[in-house]
């Protein structure tokens, strides 16, 4: 047996992938995970190319791993995902130490690859695009937890200009419907209550069915909530663009559906967005929301924000603070631009000052935070149905579950309470967290 240590950075989907990798070697009998890098046997780097500098951040962790093969020659190093795809042999050129590179759609041929090294002793690369070979690799696994998240497809073909998505993770190819609920089904039976369905936009979800046809979003959504043991369903990430109304509609009668959504608009400056090639103006992001509030009276909007994308002006970013406000968002991740090589973004001319980008950065943060604790104060007194998951972090003798709305909240009660909704009364709020009474 082999210990095997696995680095995930990046989103949601990265870390659906590492548990992929994870599972398939388990699965052969020849590996086990470990959480010291110290002890393994091989090490393996799944990256992402999202932020800025994620070539210098890979090397500079293949550096510290390189004074381990220097001690054991027998080790074996392999980085995948994003930045593997984006950068191919580049990375073995730099770095000749490294034994394999594998891409973000060729994780499940790791095993082999593996075995390839250790018999032939040479460099091996695949980051060729199998559409969705890794998931008939699929394996039921047993969840220790009660919240999972499952990617339903793969890939991006919106090539907005400032992203590296479409051309690391390939074209836009959804998993068949019936695979995507055989595996909720599967989770639920090992006691998974939450599940969060994943993608680069899986509002443009179209599974293949058994028999021929097309399961669009909405109908995957509906289906999954008829799934037993399934009490909250969530997803991520979507694009307004293919927000359509029939996924609006899923909110009006699917109660399982929480009641709040990341929908990224990146900017409130229709200029901005057109730079950005979103294909979309916040005139229409701000239809979308007011058919949601309709359909869901109660939903909480959350989103993602560039701030400094070249030619960004100090009117296009009053824009963006007066958007944040008008829509009422209640939290978001936002960024300073960076520069992502091989994008149309990356051939323009950025004439914005790094310290006015950073104070650009501070005012809409601020603007954000001031917002989710007006959101916060609003659930003083109010009775909120949680998922307890466990002990609270800093107090372990108190629970924590989570709210529709992503808050944690914190709070006494017996511990038979694990795994199951409960109806909490919160009496005290902090920005992001929680207390409260259990009822």
């Amino acid at each position: 047996m082999k210990n095997i240590y696995i680095k995930t950075w990046g989103c949601q989907m990265n870390e659906y992938d590492s548990s992929m990798i994870a599972k398939n070697l388990e699965s052969t009998g020849q590996y086990l995970i470990t959480e010291k890098y110290e002890q393994a046997d091989v090490l393996i780097l799944n990256t992402c190319s999202i932020r800025e500098k994620a070539q210098e951040k890979l090397f500079h962790q293949l550096g510290r791993w390189k004074k381990l093969k220097d001690k054991n020659p027998n080790i074996i190093i392999a980085v995948g995902g994003c930045v593997a795809t984006q950068e191919g042999k580049e990375i073995f050129k730099r770095s000749r130490y490294v034994d394999i590179i594998f891409g973000t759609q060729s994780l499940h041929k790791l095993p082999k690859m593996i075995n390839e090294v250790e018999k032939n002793k040479k460099f091996v690369i695949d980051i060729s695009f199998p559409k969705l070979d890794k998931f008939n690799s699929f394996l039921p696994i047993k969840n220790t937890g009660y919240t999972a998240s499952i990617s339903i497809m793969e890939g991006c073909n919106k090539y907005c200009s400032f992203c590296v998505v479409p051309y690391t993770r390939g074209k836009e190819i959804s998993r068949p419907s019936d695979d995507v609920l055989f595996e909720i089904a599967t989770l639920a039976e090992n006691g998974i209550k939450e599940i969060n369905l994943l993608g680069q936009n899986v509002n443009a979800y179209e599974g293949p069915t058994f028999d021929g046809k097309i399961c669009f979003f909405s109908e995957l959504l509906r289906l999954i909530a008829e799934i037993d043991g399934i009490e909250r369903i969530r997803f991520t990430t979507s694009n307004p663009i293919e927000f359509s109304d029939d996924i609006i509609e899923v909110y009006k009668d699917t109660p399982k559906l929480v009641s709040f959504l990341h929908l990224p608009v990146q900017s409130g400056s229709n200029k901005v967005l057109e730079l950005m090639k979103r294909s979309y103006t916040t005139e229409e992001y701000e239809k979308i929301i007011e058919k949601l509030i309709k359909a869901r009276s109660n939903i909480q909007i959350s989103s993602d924000f560039i701030v400094g994308f070249p030619g960004e002006s100090k009117k296009d970013f009053q824009q963006t603070i007066n958007f944040i406000k008008k829509i009422n968002f209640d939290m978001s991740y936002s960024f300073i631009y960076s520069s992502r090589p091989g994008t149309p973004a990356s051939e323009m001319k950025d004439e914005i000052d790094l310290q006015e980008k950073k104070e650009r950065l501070y005012v809409l943060q601020d603007c954000i935070s001031k917002q989710t604790m007006s959101w916060s104060r609003k659930m003083l007194g109010s009775q909120q149905y949680i998922l307890v998951e466990g002990k609270a972090k800093k107090n372990p003798t108190q629970l924590y579950g989570k709210t529709e709305n992503n808050r944690i909240v914190n709070f006494y009660g017996p511990q038979k309470t694990i795994g199951q909704f409960v109806q909490v009364k919160i009496n005290e709020v902090h920005t992001h967290i929680l207390n409260g009474t259990l009822l």
